[in-house]
């Protein structure tokens, strides 16, 4: 009996361990995003983000996420003084599933930390507004593949259940292989732990 009886105080105590270990929240954020190309002069365009977060672990942790966000790009034609240039604008509606791998420094209640792992964008939706004058050379710029990789690496803060986050995100991969984009941004989100 007494077996069993440390057996159950073993799986109890590692429960509690565990919960404490693990945290989950929702998040949301705006970000300022680019698509970097060879061939065009190109800007930024905002954007949205949404979703879910867990984070594993205290002193060192994962985080998983998974959300919906908006990004894209502007890009800007020049034709040497001739009329086929113009500007074409293209955002992206995209699932997102950073993994990331972090660092935290301070108490519970406030917790300074650094982060950075890989993430995996898969474009659920394409919005691409040409302006008129573009020619026909020009539209398959917007032949854009479904799913890409690329980094995130940023700084964050704890206020209690409140959680803070900056962070770059890099394209590992290119969404245009013929133009040679990359998708890039910055993003700023605001989350809460709910567990």
């Amino acid at each position: 009996m007494k077996k069993y009886m440390l057996c159950l105080a073993a799986v109890v105590i590692s429960a509690v361990s565990v919960k404490a270990q693990f945290s989950l929240g929702v998040k949301g954020g705006l970000n300022i995003s680019k698509i970097d190309n060879d061939n065009y002069s190109q800007s930024t365009v905002a954007g949205y983000q949404f979703g879910a977060f867990a984070r594993i672990g205290t002193g060192f942790y994962v985080q998983p996420e998974l959300y919906v966000g908006s990004k894209g790009g502007k890009f800007n034609f020049d034709s040497n003084g001739s009329n086929a240039g113009g500007s074409a604008k293209v955002r992206f509606t995209s699932l997102d599933v950073p993994v990331l791998i972090g660092k935290s420094f301070g108490a519970e209640s406030l917790n300074f930390r650094i982060m950075a792992g890989p993430i995996y964008s898969y474009i659920l939706n394409t919005d691409e507004s040409f302006s008129d004058n573009l020619g026909a050379a020009y539209r398959d710029l917007g032949n854009y593949k479904n799913s890409t990789l690329g980094y995130q690496a940023g700084a964050g803060i704890d206020l209690g259940n409140i959680s803070i986050d900056a962070r770059y995100e890099g394209g590992l991969t290119q969404v245009n292989e013929k133009f040679g984009q990359r998708q890039n941004l910055w993003h700023i989100s605001l989350g809460f732990k709910i567990l």
